[in-house]
């Protein structure tokens, strides 16, 4: 990384000093709501959901502490998340219904290989039958809904996966850190000894997002308004209205 900085350098090109994947894709408001989902608020966790949230092929995540599960299913739980395993005779039953529903699925308990009916799935293979999107399922063909999301987890600490396997997924560690591990204990400590304490931080942190999230609402409407308005900004009342209203959010916050 160094050596990459100084040739930018000598060449005139801008960079950071410092290169932070949060600050080149993080979002506020999103990583608030992934640490009250029960992501841990260390750098590398932090990194490690960016790259779930924007990667192309879904993640398989190794998580021995059960870090991500925990993560996984507080963030999609309003979203009917289901979980399954590749040894469970409803596998591919939840699957097939997951596909078609947009429902969110966490296959857990992954070992070293993949069941290759997987393969159309991870790879994201899909055509088009009479204007819908499908996936094939082994000999299985069945609808694909554009807001399914698939996530994989294995509790192995150290696996060896093939290239056969990398090349379908991203694989991330999520192994626990050890700022990520003090500050669950030091959570559990506070909890057990000023239980107040605690849920008045988690209450702290839940209005905190809201907050911040309606705040990134007031800034979109406002843009909205400066690029859709007229010549004279003074005389559109919807514009004024709205204006007006985000000065009144602007002053609570």
């Amino acid at each position: 990384m160094k050596d990459w900085h100084c040739k930018c350098g000598n060449l005139g090109i801008s960079c950071s000093a410092i290169f932070s994947l949060y600050n080149t894709l993080g979002d506020n408001v999103q990583c608030r709501t992934w640490h009250l989902a029960g992501l841990p608020v260390d750098t590398f966790s932090v990194d490690n959901a960016i790259v779930v949230s924007h990667s192309r092929r879904w993640p398989l995540m190794i998580d021995p502490q059960g870090q991500a599960r925990k993560w996984v299913v507080n963030m999609e739980k309003e979203n009917g998340l289901q979980i399954v395993k590749q040894t469970d005779p409803a596998f591919l039953r939840i699957l097939e219904i997951s596909l078609q529903k947009g429902q969110p699925l966490l296959i857990e308990g992954v070992g070293e290989e993949l069941d290759p009916i997987l393969d159309g799935v991870l790879l994201k293979q899909t055509f088009t039958q009479k204007g819908v999107e499908h996936v094939q399922l082994g000999e299985l063909i069945t609808e694909y809904h554009p807001e399914f999301r698939l996530y994989l987890t294995t509790r192995l600490r150290n696996p060896h996966y093939l290239p056969q396997v990398t090349i379908k997924v991203v694989v991330i560690n999520f192994i626990i850190t050890q700022l990520g591990l003090e500050n669950q204990l030091l959570g559990l400590v506070v909890a057990h000894e000023r239980p107040q304490l605690e849920e008045k931080k988690n209450r702290l942190l839940v209005e905190s997002a809201h907050n911040h999230r309606a705040l990134q609402r007031t800034q979109e409407k406002i843009l909205e308004v400066l690029s859709t308005a007229g010549q004279n900004l003074l005389e559109d009342e919807k514009a004024i209205d709205i204006m007006s209203s985000s000065r009144v959010s602007m002053n609570v916050f």
